[in-house]
């Protein structure tokens, strides 16, 4: 089996992947129709499709990817559609099917009722992601990954929108966003994965997901993705754990984060420019 490349493009919050030659590019969490939110507290923000399609289109053409995933969050509206997303979504498939004509989306929680939005080209994959090559499984993070994903070396998932933020003695506080790789524990996510799924078993629930699933399940690498719409808030992940870690924060880390079947806490934050920063557990240390 060739090796495959999970990179981040240099100073984007874009993933590429590679496997023999083939080039896939990953965006998650565009939240479009965010802006329409705001108007409705006063706040007026134009239209960012232009934006996000003129930021994409640069980098299509710096990576030439063959595929364009986007990993959930493609709207903002939850469930119903806000009138003026049924102008900004297919506004916004309209040039990015002129950019680059194959593109799929991986659902995420706010993508209800996306599908009428969408040209017939895009396809829609089930909210519990799909896998590349048999080495890159790709959720939305705000629901348990289907079966396959398991057996990936790598896992991306977006949802927790990772900012870090520094705040000098003064009070300024600077946020930036960042990207988290992480450890995951193949027993953990076989475990929510079969309990999910309401099956019984005793003794070893890698060894029950072999038989249930016909899936050997590894540890794998799993990639925590910015952002692409950098207007949007993020989750700043070295808040000290006293400092807000509500139950409603918790629930919405989504049931993989919350299980503990990624070690999130030793996960390695990074800029876009490739800055390491350190781990998640040591810059809350910092934020005390």
């Amino acid at each position: 089996m060739s090796e495959t490349i999970v990179k981040p493009v240099a100073d984007q919050p874009a993933l590429l992947l590679e496997n023999q030659g083939e080039r896939v590019l990953v965006v998650a969490d565009l939240h479009l129709g965010w802006e329409v939110s705001l108007s409705h507290q006063g706040i007026h923000v134009p239209s960012q499709v232009p934006r996000l399609l003129e930021r994409l289109r640069n980098i299509v053409n710096n990576v030439h990817p063959r595929q364009l995933i986007l990993l959930g969050d493609v709207k903002h509206a939850v469930a119903k559609v806000e009138l003026e997303e049924w102008k900004y979504v297919p506004e916004f498939f309209e040039g990015l099917v002129e950019i680059i004509p194959d593109i799929q989306v991986v659902p995420g929680n706010h993508d209800g009722n996306l599908e009428p939005l969408t040209p017939p080209s895009v396809k829609i994959s089930t909210s519990e992601g799909i896998s590349l090559w048999n080495t890159v499984g790709l959720f939305h993070g705000h629901a348990w990954p289907s079966p396959p994903l398991l057996g990936c070396k790598n896992l991306v998932m977006g949802h927790l929108h990772p900012v870090v933020v520094f705040k000098d003695p003064l009070g300024f506080r600077i946020t930036r966003q960042a990207w988290v790789r992480a450890k995951s524990s193949g027993q953990k996510l076989a475990e929510g994965v079969l309990k999910h799924d309401s099956s019984k078993y005793e003794g070893d629930p890698v060894d029950e997901y072999a038989k249930k699933y016909g899936v050997k399940v590894v540890d794998a690498d799993c990639v925590i993705m910015p952002s692409f719409n950098d207007y949007l808030g993020g989750q700043p992940i070295n808040r000290a754990l006293t400092e807000g870690w509500t139950d409603l924060y918790k629930e919405y880390m989504g049931p993989v984060l919350r299980s503990g079947a990624v070690d999130f806490e030793n996960g390695e934050a990074y800029l876009f420019d490739g800055t390491f920063l350190g781990r998640v557990h040591d810059l809350r240390k910092l934020a005390q």
